[in-house]
């Protein structure tokens, strides 16, 4: 990286790869939300960027009366790599032109005999349905020989939610698992495209300073954050059906979570590290019934305001049960019984209208044991409690990383003041108008499995929670106002440990 004549860094543009073999990407739902606003201009960028091959084509699969125009058409004002609506472009061209529909019943047989017709070489199937089609689509392809790998690669992508809770998930694995290999099957969570989750491993196992003091000799906790600004509006009765919980817990934060606690792998090949990821969830800590109370709090927003705009309550949104038990807040306090991790305390909150739209992770390290800093100002005779080091990974908005560390204040006397080494993606590389999407479809195209979730992994993950879904079965969530930092029984859960939340948006 090189400094220009302003003295300012200049930007570097992405990394170069080689581009993705030629294969057909068949679209489960392609008429669907998540197709539009994701999937297709995540397509764009990548092949903006060269990672797609000539051979590249869509196939979009849905129940609607269409042909190629129409659904061309529908895809039309997402697919802009700019984010300003234009898509005249020669990218959008290219890849407008290699989009095929292909009507069907995700139920009828047919529908999959006529599309494994279609099909020559290399293909990837994205599920991007209800999720109580996923075991369905996948039956269904496998009859009908689509999911065969005798010309070429035959790779099935799942979105979230696997499972709704420990028995459902272990039911749906073995469906699918009767059906394809683990080898064959690619369970997304679209956290792990980010970039600066992918560079907790390369911030943790490239650098000597981080990796030394990465224990419970030195950390004194972590947080792990996921908090909206937007309310549930018209999603109510997808969104009551799930929660806070469900939603976000045992894979986005758990993912965030193993992304931190796991141990160095002895390769960076996608099984080593899939296999230490999946250590660190089995080792979570489930919490017996009797502990729920004392490390899980749940949350409903009340009516009140985010970002300048009225909300109203939980409980008033269209399609809301008003009798519903259903939370829009979680936080978590949950061992890794590990030596490394023993005895530090890992905390997880996520919500919905929240004071800022935030995804984090602090690392708070533990205070010098002793400091002669007695002219701190404020501090009593004989004590001094210096801030501590923090390092804090921010997921969005604003990709980046910061290391907060202690340096003298200018003047006469020795005061030690808070400052950041910051850095921002944006900064320093070029990215782009980025879904987060990009690297996840294109590693399954070339069938690195590195970020993606295996069996054993989903399953931990619903068993730590499984003794809180239970207990959260009774009772109701603690309201808390629209734009807030969440219920207050969140604060007391760290207050107990004489600890405070890292501030949202901060």
């Amino acid at each position: 990286m090189s400094v220009n004549g302003s003295g300012e860094y200049e930007k570097l543009a992405p990394s170069k790869a080689a581009p993705a073999p030629p294969a057909t990407l068949v679209i489960f739902g392609a008429m669907g939300d998540l197709a539009r606003r994701l999937l297709i201009p995540s397509i764009l960028n990548l092949w903006h960027d060269g990672l797609l091959a000539d051979g590249f084509e869509i196939i979009g699969v849905s129940y609607h009366d269409a042909d190629d125009e129409a659904l061309r058409n529908t895809l039309d004002e997402f697919a802009s790599n700019k984010g300003d609506g234009e898509t005249e472009g020669p990218e959008w061209t290219a890849i407008r032109e290699r989009i095929h529909y292909h009507k069907g019943d995700f139920k009828d047989d047919a529908t999959y005999t006529s599309l494994a017709g279609k099909l020559k070489g290399n293909a990837a199937f994205y599920l991007a349905t209800a999720p109580s089609f996923f075991g369905t689509i996948v039956e269904k392809l496998a009859a009908a020989k689509a999911l065969d790998e005798a010309d070429g690669f035959r790779r099935v992508m799942i979105e979230k939610p696997f499972g709704t809770d420990l028995a459902s998930a272990q039911e749906l694995n073995k469906r699918i698992l009767a059906c394809v290999p683990e080898s064959q099957i690619f369970r997304l969570d679209h956290f792990l495209g980010k970039e600066t989750v992918q560079n907790i491993m390369v911030a943790r196992f490239a650098n000597t300073l981080f990796e030394a003091v990465w224990n419970n000799h030195y950390i004194d906790h972590v947080q792990i954050t996921a908090a909206e600004t937007v309310a549930v509006g018209s999603r109510g009765s997808f969104y009551d059906a799930t929660g806070a919980l469900r939603d976000m817990v045992p894979n986005h934060l758990f993912q965030l979570l193993a992304m931190i606690a796991m141990e160095p792998p002895n390769s960076f090949a996608a099984e080593a590290i899939r296999d230490e990821k999946a250590k660190v969830m089995k080792a979570v800590r489930a919490p017996a019934p009797s502990e729920v109370h004392d490390v899980a709090v749940r949350g409903r927003y009340a009516a009140g305001e985010t970002e300048g705009k009225p909300v109203k309550a939980y409980l008033e949104e269209d399609n809301v049960p008003a009798d519903s038990r259903t939370e829009t807040y979680a936080a978590l306090k949950l061992e890794v019984e590990t030596w490394r991790w023993a005895g530090v305390p890992f905390y997880l909150r996520t919500g919905k209208a929240l004071t800022a739209r935030d995804t984090h992770i602090v690392v708070q390290f533990k205070p010098v044991p002793f400091a002669q800093f007695h002219t701190v100002p404020g501090a009593a005779p004989g004590t001094v409690r210096l801030p501590p080091n923090r390092l804090l990974f921010q997921i969005q908005p604003n990709e980046g990383i910061d290391f907060e560390i202690l340096v003298k204040r200018p003047g006469p006397t020795v005061e030690p003041v808070k400052v950041g080494l910051d850095f921002a993606y944006a900064d320093r590389f070029e990215l782009g108008k980025r879904t987060g999407y990009e690297t996840l479809l294109y590693d399954a195209l070339i069938g690195d499995q590195t970020l993606f979730q295996r069996a054993d992994m989903i399953e931990a993950g619903w068993a730590a929670i499984a003794p809180v879904q239970e207990a959260w079965k009774e009772g109701a969530p603690e309201d808390y106002p629209a734009g807030s930092a969440g219920p207050v029984g969140a604060d007391v859960l760290l207050a107990r440990d004489g600890r405070h939340w890292y501030e949202l948006g901060k």
